[in-house]
């Protein structure tokens, strides 16, 4: 593992950083300081930038509609974002569509689901979601219920996801069902491209005691796609589905580490305006915070490299996702209990981020950081929970009996 950049590499960055100088408007505080009016604007001018300018789907091969770069250009191009305080991606369905599909499409899919999916997640025609946990195996992946039938040249799908961000905008989801009951838990699972535009698929939104509802239910009755739509093989889907959750800790993951980075500055400066900067108990959890801050930047970078050789994530990818969740929980806790009274009634409502710390630009207060506290809580539960992370990493990477 190298942290530092080559010739190629610093040439990229520098010109990178040139063009969004030259593009970001006067101003420019970051993404964290648009309202979600502003957001939603600024969202659609954004990707005609990054079209234009072919920093979507970068290293993706040019037949396939991408820039025919490297995996290293990609994270720089995170990393550049999260420094400018701009988001990797466009949308929810987006980071789903680009940085997970696509990713597994590329090491998994076949030629012609490359040359069909990629091209119409690039222009934004395909927007995906995720269909894994249910209600009886959420974490616990191998629990799932959800069945496919082959019958002629189509797969039948009956059963029912939940927690499905943002399925309701979605026309497209990669699902993983049970193709072989009689197989053992992580073997008989198989992963397709369902069409969610069809009469066999129902999405329920779960209104949430935030007001949002950017989850949902899926219910599936006999809902159908085509037999050329599995991803790997037939019975292998444990693999595929491993090596997805991979891409979600790969190429975006010293990016992340930045935004954890900012995270702390905005900690040590909320310690400061709230008086609490002499306090001994507080100083030793920020100086906890900041250890743990860098081991999540190796982490990360070990991650990207492991991104970088071209190989599908392995299991000790659950390294990564176990730290950096347990992590914002306690740098989240410090900044709340820093608050005091003032959390109790937050100064207002903000637009948050669920999958990590605030974009760059949010304003350093109540309403800021008890939004970040509240998300935070879910970041040790979804994409697999911190137990069954332990567990992976027990058995999987050093080898532990169950």
């Amino acid at each position: 593992m190298d942290l530092r950049d080559d010739v190629h590499a610093t040439e990229y960055r520098q010109r990178l950083r040139g063009l969004l100088n030259d593009t970001l408007p006067v101003g420019w505080q970051g993404f964290g300081a648009l309202t979600e009016e502003e957001r939603a604007d600024f969202l659609v001018q954004w990707r005609a930038f990054l079209i234009e300018h072919r920093l979507l789907a970068l290293h993706w091969p040019e037949e396939f509609g991408g820039a025919g770069l490297t995996p290293l250009e990609q994270a720089i191009i995170h990393e550049e974002f999260t420094l400018a305080g701009l988001p990797p991606m466009l949308s929810d369905n987006d980071a789903f569509g680009f940085q997970l599909l696509a990713n597994t499409l590329l090491a998994f899919g076949t030629h012609e689901q490359k040359s069909h999916f990629l091209p119409r997640i690039r222009s934004g025609e395909d927007l995906w979601c995720q269909g894994f946990s249910e209600p009886g195996a959420g974490s616990d992946l191998a629990g799932i219920r959800t069945r496919a039938r082959r019958e002629g040249d189509e797969w039948v799908i009956d059963g029912q996801k939940i927690w499905t961000s943002a399925g309701h905008l979605a026309n497209w989801m990669f699902i993983l069902v049970r193709t072989n009951p009689e197989a053992q838990r992580h073997r008989g699972l198989t992963m397709l491209l369902l069409p969610l535009d069809q009469p066999g698929v129902e999405v329920r939104p779960i209104r949430q005691i935030n007001g949002s509802a950017e989850f949902n239910e899926v219910f599936l009755d006999g809902a159908r796609t085509s037999a050329e739509n599995v991803v790997g093989e037939v019975d292998g889907g444990w693999e595929v589905a491993m090596a997805l959750l991979g891409f979600e800790r790969g190429e975006n993951a010293t990016a992340m580490a930045l935004r954890f980075e900012h995270d702390f500055e905005r900690l040590v400066a909320l310690v400061g305006n709230c008086g609490r900067g002499e306090d001994p108990a507080v100083r030793q959890r920020l100086a906890d915070a900041y250890l743990r801050q860098r081991v999540l930047r190796l982490l990360a970078a070990r991650s990207l490299t492991s991104f970088l050789r071209g190989s599908p994530p392995g299991p000790d990818a659950a390294i990564l996702k176990l730290y950096w969740s347990e992590h914002w929980q306690k740098t989240a806790d410090l900044a709340v209990d820093v608050l005091g009274d003032c959390a109790i009634a937050p100064s207002n409502h903000r637009p948050h981020n669920a999958d990590g710390p605030d974009f760059a630009g949010a304003p350093n207060d109540s309403g800021s950081w008890v939004g970040t506290w509240l998300n935070a809580f879910a970041s040790t539960i979804y994409a697999g929970s911190s137990e069954v992370q332990r567990n992976i990493i027990g058995e999987r990477v050093l080898g532990l009996p169950k």
